[in-house]
């Protein structure tokens, strides 16, 4: 029911006007995935803000929830907004003035339209309000005074037209009765047009007598049907002329025209045509137009003498469809006659179809079903007829369709189901396209996204995973990792990796791996042994971040790789601090005879657990032997009486691993007939024992001792060196020469190349007269000594041997740099002759000394000597040295000197020069020897020295400390 509120003396009265006028029409559709009704309301204008116009929520059974849940809301468009849509209370109620005439004009009945839209699920409900005219208009005339020029012979029943009042209100409402004031000539005709609007007429009742009455004063009123009733007047002043009794006469009652919309300004529409009988001036008519409405003044207009009517102003089809005018035409005695000139607007198809967007759910779920609807969208063409009828469609190949669901109302819905996947978002184009010729179209474009759901699951790069690892790995170390990808979006495609919780063992596996849950790298919780876990697999799981969470499983197969960390294991025989185990032997035992068998294993695998045996020691190493293979002991000679009865073996057992490791046994055996002399023989190997590991501990002292005397030595070394050179800085220009005191080395040869020294090695210390550095030429080696000396002592040289001497001779040859410094052949010390011959000693020169040439005419060194108290002391130093370590060497026995058995087991000291032999100290007459009873004359007489160098062949010479280094090296 349709109200209306007034407010009078301070109380709002309810007033019924009509009874229904509530349609609500739904339709419900079983393919539309969504609600469609219409409803509509009557009211009256002029309603105050904030009136009630009906409750939407009561009408459409709607709760309050479902209104704001919905977001209802109400779309209008381009138009104004004139209701308000309270979803709180579920009313509609007015936001703006409502002006009828204003919003309607003259159209009757008078209503504006809006639509209500909710979603999740959308709804669509349309909403009609008619406006009811009230009566607040009163009517109006044009002009406020009418001037009519009569003449007196205007006879009774001459007519003139009155100017009609104009009321915006309608129906009842609007204008309804004219009335003049009382006068004693004229008398008011009202007159009834088609459209129901009434125009009026001025009658002569009485002839005009211009004597009496020159100037009449009438009012004319005009009423409207309203309650209370509006009224308005305008004043009419007749001014009576002469005579001109003839009026001007038209030729049609009606004239009827058409017009294109949008004509341009001066288009002709027609004429109209009027004639007077009166001649002269009074016969003269012009035309005007009479009762034209305010909105039609600017587009038309008329020839006033030709009665031609033109196009003035824009012509709007969509605004006005037809024009009703009124022709007036005058004569000059004031006489007047009317027409209608009815003008048809013809439509012109000029404007586009509108689409306005009423809803649009983006995102969209990418799991909505098929006949979704996912958009709203109102099509307006304000043409009429073809013109007007729209055609909508969207682009091609779209999972989406477009159908009409209400008059001007399209639905976008869609057509299959989506895959953010594939399309995260779609761009889709609706046109409107209308029926006109040419035909008018439009387009908008929607940008729908599509929101992902969790519906893929993590996906890895691999179908399984399988990788190796090195055993006794450190904890935490990263083994390898695993990649897995989720086609899905943001959070639900963030993968996280966990361990799948099983057993290994008795043991979760996340005491053996980890792995970090972001990258997916795993790493060694613990440190593996090849020897207790060989391999081993587990699952790791990839989870999305979804609600609910996807996951995959994807299996790791980790192989642990063997390294050599085992050293062999002796499994016989066993070794056994409490008691002593020993293999007998028969002495009647042949060649080959078994006697133990060494068995080892190696709990690594491959080739780091292949064994290998070998003797390493032995008390007789010619007796027994060790198969490499499988560590068999057998005989290697038949066994005699003199072979010991106790026999102790050590057998190393090595592996085949890189870097290899062994195990060592120690293999007692006892080389007797009975049993009885195996328990006489028994207690004496742990006397053997407690040998060994003394001389183990001495050894290591001895390796400490010697060490800490090379680091003094070294020491000792540098720190005469820099004495010597702060002592040539001193006595570099001092001059001081000299003289050479020559050294002659023992008779010593290394004939059958039997001894230590089973390579020659060649040195040459070579200076020039002002160097301070000495340049050191190694020669290659040789397999037999440079000089041999047979028995009578008689040089004996090889053919290459004299070549490259005398090359060599050659090639070192130097200007002497003065006279005094050279020496006869008799005068140089070391070796004589006509070849220089290369010692198999370091002959050594001090710096600043001078060396023996090659030949008398070289000479081989200037510069000044040390002092002697330093040489002295050095020497003596020495000599004690060499005291200690003859003492220390005579201790061990023969046979026995230090790593000399490394080279043959025939060495003994006999073969090692005495380093006690023939030292000279400068500044004395004696010569330090090791023997005492054989005094030696340091330096004879010049005769005797060049007696001896004629007779006897020169020899190859060592000084002591040429000696010594030569030994350490053989050593090393």
């Amino acid at each position: 029911m349709a109200v209306k509120d007034f407010y009078r003396n301070g109380y709002a009265q309810r007033l019924v006007f009509f009874q229904t006028q509530w349609q609500v029409l739904f339709f419900i559709s079983c393919w539309i995935p969504f609600a469609i009704s219409q409803i509509r309301y009557s009211i009256p204008e002029e309603m105050s803000k904030g009136s009630i116009i009906g409750n939407v929520a009561q009408d459409l059974g709607l709760d309050m929830k479902r209104l704001r849940t919905g977001r209802a809301r109400i779309v209008t468009g381009e138009s104004t907004q004139y209701a308000e849509l309270r979803t709180d209370k579920g009313i509609l109620v007015v936001s703006e003035r409502i002006d009828r005439e204003q919003l309607c004009g003259d159209v009757t009945p008078c209503s504006f339209s809006f639509e209500i839209i909710l979603e999740n699920p959308i709804e669509l409900h349309q909403v009609t309000v008619e406006i009811i005219d009230v009566n607040d208009n009163s009517p109006v005339f044009e002009k406020s005074k009418i001037y009519f020029e009569i003449s007196e012979s205007a006879t009774p029943g001459s007519r003139f037209a009155l100017e009609s009042a104009y009321d915006a209100d309608v129906e009842l409402n609007s204008l309804q009765n004219y009335v003049l004031t009382r006068n004693n000539y004229f008398v008011l005709k009202q007159h009834s047009n088609p459209d129901g609007s009434r125009y009026v007429e001025m009658v002569l009742d009485k002839a005009l007598d211009r004597e009496q009455h020159h100037n009449l004063s009438l009012k004319l009123i005009a009423v409207d049907g309203g309650n209370p009733q509006r009224s308005g007047s305008v004043n009419i002043d007749v001014t009576v002329l002469d005579a001109n009794d003839n009026a001007p006469v038209f030729n049609q009652t009606i004239y009827r025209a058409s017009v294109m919309e949008n004509a341009p300004r001066g288009t002709y529409i027609t004429t109209v045509n009027a004639t007077d009988a009166d001649s002269g001036s009074n016969g003269h008519i012009t035309f005007s137009f009479s009762d034209l409405k305010e909105h039609s003044r600017d587009i038309f207009g008329i020839d006033e003498n030709t009665g031609l009517v033109s196009v003035l102003g824009n012509i709007d089809f969509e605004k006005e469809k037809r024009f009703e005018i009124r022709v007036k035409a005058t004569d000059q005695g004031g006489l007047t006659s009317t027409s209608k000139l009815v003008i048809e607007v013809v439509d012109v198809n000029d404007n586009a179809p509108v689409i306005n967007l009423m809803s649009l759910s983006s995102p969209v779920a990418e799991d909505v079903p098929p006949g979704t609807t996912v958009a709203v969208v109102n099509i307006k063409d304000f043409d009429s007829g073809k013109n007007g009828q729209v055609t909508c469609f969207i682009n091609e190949n779209l999972p989406f369709s477009i159908k009409s669901s209400l008059s001007n109302y399209y639905n976008l819905i869609t057509d299959a189901f989506l895959d953010r996947e594939t399309h995260s978002e779609y761009n889709i184009t609706v046109a409107a396209t209308d029926s006109g010729s040419p035909a008018l179209s439009s387009s908008t474009t929607l940008r729908l996204k599509v929101s992902d759901i969790n519906d893929n699951a993590p996906v890895f790069d691999r179908s399984s995973y399988s990788t190796h690892l090195l055993e006794n790995n450190e904890p935490g170390l990263s083994i390898c990792s695993v990649t897995a990808r989720d086609f899905d979006w943001n959070q639900n495609s963030r993968v996280s990796y966990f361990l799948e919780n099983i057993q290994i063992g008795g043991a979760p596996i996340s005491s053996y791996v980890s792995i970090n849950s972001e990258n997916g790298v795993i790493h060694a919780v613990r440190s593996f042994d090849y020897e207790q876990i060989k391999q081993f697999s587990f699952a790791i799981k990839a989870q999305d971040g979804g609600n609910p969470p996807l996951s995959s499983n994807v299996s790791v197969k980790i192989t642990i790789q063997d390294q050599n960390d085992n050293a062999p294991q002796v499994l016989y025989p066993v070794q056994s601090g409490a008691s002593v185990v020993a293999e007998i032997v028969p002495r009647s035992a042949d060649v080959g005879y078994l006697v133990t068998k060494v068995v080892a294993v190696d709990v690594d695998s491959g080739q780091n657990a292949w064994l290998s045996y070998k003797l390493q020691k032995a008390t007789d190493r010619a007796l027994f032997e060790v198969g490499l293979q499988n560590g068999e002991i057998r005989t290697v000679r038949q066994v005699t009486d003199k072979d010991a009865v106790k026999q102790r073996l050590t057998v190393v057992v090595e592996d085949n691993g890189q870097p290899s490791r062994s195990a060592t046994v120690n293999v007692n055996v006892a080389v007797v007939d009975s049993f009885p002399e195996v328990l006489s023989e028994f207690t004496d190997f742990s006397h053997d024992k407690d040998y060994n590991d003394n001389l183990t501990f001495y050894l290591v002292l001895a390796l400490a001792v010697v060490s800490f005397l090379f680091i003094v030595s070294i020491i000792a070394i540098l720190s005469v060196k820099c004495y010597r050179w702060r002592r040539e800085r001193m006595f570099y220009k001092s001059g001081a020469n000299l003289p050479v005191i020559p050294y002659y080395p023992p008779l010593y040869a290394d004939v059958g190349g039997t001894g230590t020294l089973q390579h020659v090695y060649n040195y040459e210390v070579c200076r020039t007269t002002d160097s301070r550095k000495s340049d050191l030429k190694y020669g290659r080696p040789c397999s037999e000594s440079i000089i041999s000396l047979d028995s009578s002592g008689t040089q004996r040289l090889t053919h290459a041997q004299r070549e490259r001497m005398k090359f060599d001779n050659c090639d070192n040859q130097q200007k002497p740099p003065s006279a005094d410094w050279r020496f006869t052949q008799n005068q140089r010390p070391g070796p004589s002759g006509s070849f220089r011959l290369q010692p198999t000693h370091v002959r050594w020169t001090p710096p600043s000394r001078l060396r023996a040439a090659a030949t008398p005419e070289v000479a081989v060194g200037t510069g000044p000597w040390p002092n002697p108290p330093t040489e002295a002391e050095q020497l003596q130093a020495l000599m004690a040295a060499a005291n200690e370590v003859s003492e220390a060497t005579n201790t061990l026995g023969p046979g026995t000197m230090g790593l000399s058995t490394r080279y043959s087991p025939q060495f003994t000291l006999q073969h090692v020069p005495d380093y006690r032999q023939n030292v000279y100290i400068p500044g004395s007459t004696a010569t330090l020897t090791s023997n005492q009873q054989q005094p030696q004359q340091a330096l004879p007489p010049p005769q005797a020295a060049i007696a001896a160098a004629q007779s006897e062949p020169p020899k190859a010479a060592q000084t002591p400390a040429s000696k010594k280094k030569s030994t350490k090296k053989e050593k090393k």
